[in-house]
């Protein structure tokens, strides 16, 4: 008898002679003789209701199942007599692998989810996570199908790295020396007896590898983990996190910001196809206006504006902000969320920053003051796409480089592209767990990652 999905039985369109599922007990309530079970597998939101009559060999064990407990069952998947669902399946046994003891954590209540990121292990249980991590799931795996359709190739750039992307030095060092074995005298490389000869980090974007990719293949993505050392406890920022960063030869501005809006429309839109019952659940106890919010970046057109723009905008509304709003000073998110949830009541693409806030690889656009650069700002987020035409002229490359202080010696191999065959070419990176946020309506990037990595915090 071969085990089958909860999932696939609930979209069955005819009944099963002989079955068998494998999961945990939701619920269990007894009548004179028999008892309901409703029993969930992980493979969707809803359970499925589970007849066990007092015929069974172990019944009285069956009378004992709690909260938790996990089972197999094996039976008939028939009509059910009740409005509440559509099948049931009558047991002709029931095997228990362990009965949940009574300090099983979680109830049939609600659990804050203060009290739940404490027992991470276990939220997976819970119909709210079992959904942020269904939908998780559904949305990386057609990230790659996207990308994949439209003949992107997938590299894999490296998480150990001796380069930095943004020039911002937060960085997480990896080291196999001791502390205080970095000190050399006389001049030396104090990381020239590490494992690598160098100083070495954890990576921020793959984006400086996939351009090196891009510039031999076409058109490629990257797709994984990435860490930045900021000491920041907010909603929005995690140590550890996932990027999706396509890079796209010959390709300026206006084409990458036309195909990261096609991007994040057509994803929004597949998981509200794929996952309508997941998100439903987001919707009713998460956030109400959820289906409004995503039905509309999928409907409307993303407004395009200039940094300039977005500054009149903001100086000249009545909005109250904790942040300055001027002219050369990155924009918060507030003032992206008013922008987009106030303003314009749509997404919008801010475009053309002050070359002097933005990284080194950023091109520089005509009038010397500002890069091509672009965010992605959605309602209910802020920015959920950063990206950029690159900079593929070796001599305002190697100005900017030298503008921001960096050391170009490490940078040797990526001032090689620009010497070799440069061409334009532009990317961006979209922050995984912001989208899931996206489309969860759920406010804090710990509650869209597994076993989320934050300041004083690596537990599970």
């Amino acid at each position: 008898m071969n085990k089958t999905k909860i999932k696939r039985l609930l979209l069955s369109d005819t009944p099963i002679a002989s079955l068998q599922i494998r999961g945990w007990v939701r619920t269990r309530r007894d009548a004179k003789t028999f008892s309901f079970i409703e029993v969930n597998d992980g493979s969707c939101l809803s359970g499925i209701q589970v007849i066990a009559e007092d015929s069974l060999a172990n019944y009285e064990e069956v009378r004992r199942l709690s909260t938790g407990s996990a089972v197999a069952v094996s039976g008939e998947l028939r009509e059910s007599p009740g409005k509440a669902q559509k099948w049931e399946i009558l047991a002709t046994r029931i095997h228990i692998y362990q009965f949940a003891p009574e300090d099983y954590p979680l109830q049939k209540k609600r659990h804050t989810d203060e009290f739940l990121r404490s027992i991470g292990h276990l939220r997976p249980r819970t119909n709210k996570y079992g959904g942020v991590f269904r939908i998780r799931s559904e949305a990386a795996h057609e990230i790659h199908r996207f990308f994949h359709e439209r003949d992107f190739i997938y590299v894999h750039t490296p998480i150990l790295t001796g380069s930095d992307c943004e020039g911002a030095g937060e960085l997480f060092r990896a080291t196999t020396l001791e502390p205080g074995d970095h000190k050399e005298a006389d001049g030396k490389d104090p990381y020239a007896h590490d494992f690598f000869g160098q100083k070495t980090h954890l990576t921020v974007s793959g984006q400086l590898e996939a351009e090196m990719f891009a510039l031999a293949l076409g058109d490629v993505y990257t797709f994984g983990p990435t860490f930045r050392a900021e000491n920041s406890n907010t909603r929005r920022h995690a140590s550890e996190f996932w990027m999706v960063e396509p890079e796209m030869a010959f390709c300026d501005l206006a084409e990458n910001m036309a195909f990261a809006e096609a991007f994040v429309r057509h994803m929004v839109a597949h998981v509200l196809t794929r996952c309508e019952e997941d998100v439903g659940l987001f919707a009713r106890f998460v956030d109400k206006s959820l289906l409004d919010t995503l039905g509309n970046i999928v409907e409307k057109p993303f407004v395009r504006i200039s940094y300039q723009a977005a500054v009149d905008i903001l100086k000249k509304s009545t909005a109250t902000f904790s942040y300055e709003i001027s002219y050369g000073k990155d924009l918060q998110t507030e003032h992206e969320r008013y922008l987009a949830e106030t303003h314009f009541r749509q997404p919008v693409i801010v475009h053309d920053y002050p070359r002097q806030i933005k990284p080194f690889y950023m091109r520089v656009n005509d009038d010397e003051k500002t890069v091509a650069a672009m965010d992605v700002i959605v309602p209910g987020i802020g920015e959920i796409i950063g990206g950029s035409q690159r900079e593929e002229r070796a001599d305002v490359l190697e100005t900017r480089m030298a503008e921001t202080g960096m050391d170009d010696s490490s940078y040797w191999w990526y001032m090689d592209s620009r010497r070799y065959g440069s061409v334009p070419h532009s990317g961006f990176g979209l922050g995984f767990e912001r989208f899931l946020m996206l489309v969860t309506g759920v406010t804090n990037i710990r509650d869209v990652i597994p076993f989320p990595r934050t300041p004083g915090s690596i537990d599970f």
